[in-house]
């Protein structure tokens, strides 16, 4: 496994790792970093990944200047990783929502969190990440989004998972392997709200869709949560 790290938006990191015995074609672990006054990583990577991962974030910039914390939801590769960087970044604080905050991070973080009502800003200097829950979307109950609003790029979790190897930025649609990926893992707990949850987002009118697994979209992103809404939606019919 390789450990890669690319410019995917402006000032805006993706962290990769394809992970090659997952599924019939590989699957990749991303997480993304903000660079900004006050920089932000979203998405902590397992455990086991930590090093290579921190190894790979040290070529931008040195991990211990992060200041902000943040993940969709508590799931190993979400947020495994979590205290490891605490302890690599003495000043950064993990921000979520009431209910992961509540629920599970007052608890399982070496440090307080921050918690960040719905629609709740961050300044990180020269950028500003938007708070949006998604209760049970993707699955679990706590699962939020953040919305990078100077570049309106959507950090949105696992909402634009794609199995496989592929570019670190596309413009490509990916709607049809999306559809495709979901009926391979069943990762959604509920099809139907996926879908109302995705024609909520596209009002943001992303331009930059930030994925946690596979290649990040760029260009018209509310045309692509609407194709997605409505490719949930005959999910669930023929559920």
């Amino acid at each position: 496994m390789q450990t890669q790290i690319e410019e995917v938006a402006d000032r805006t990191y993706r962290i990769s790792t394809l992970v090659p015995s997952i599924g019939p074609r590989g699957f990749r672990f991303n997480q993304y970093l903000l660079a900004a006054d006050e920089p932000l990583l979203y998405h902590c990577g397992m455990r086991a990944l930590f090093p290579a991962v921190r190894d790979a974030l040290a070529r931008v910039m040195p991990p211990e200047r992060l200041r902000w914390i943040g993940f969709s939801h508590v799931e190993a590769d979400e947020c495994g990783a979590m205290n490891a960087w605490l302890a690599a970044a003495p000043r950064a604080t993990v921000i979520h929502g009431p209910v992961g905050c509540d629920v599970s991070l007052n608890d399982l973080a070496d440090r307080p969190p921050r918690k960040l009502a719905d629609g709740e800003a961050v300044d990180l200097g020269g950028r500003r990440v938007r708070l949006v829950v998604t209760p049970h979307v993707p699955h679990n109950w706590e699962s939020v989004v953040l919305l990078e609003e100077t570049t309106r790029a959507l950090l949105c979790g696992d909402l634009l998972t794609t199995d496989g190897d592929g570019p670190a930025v596309s413009g490509d649609d990916p709607v049809e392997h999306v559809v495709e990926t979901e009926r391979m893992f069943r990762a959604h707990s509920s099809p139907a709200a996926t879908a109302a949850t995705l024609r909520r987002l596209a009002a943001f009118e992303p331009t930059t869709l930030l994925a946690m697994h596979g290649s990040a979209f760029s260009g018209d992103g509310a045309r692509v949560l609407r194709g997605m809404a409505d490719g949930f939606e005959s999910l669930a019919q023929a559920a």
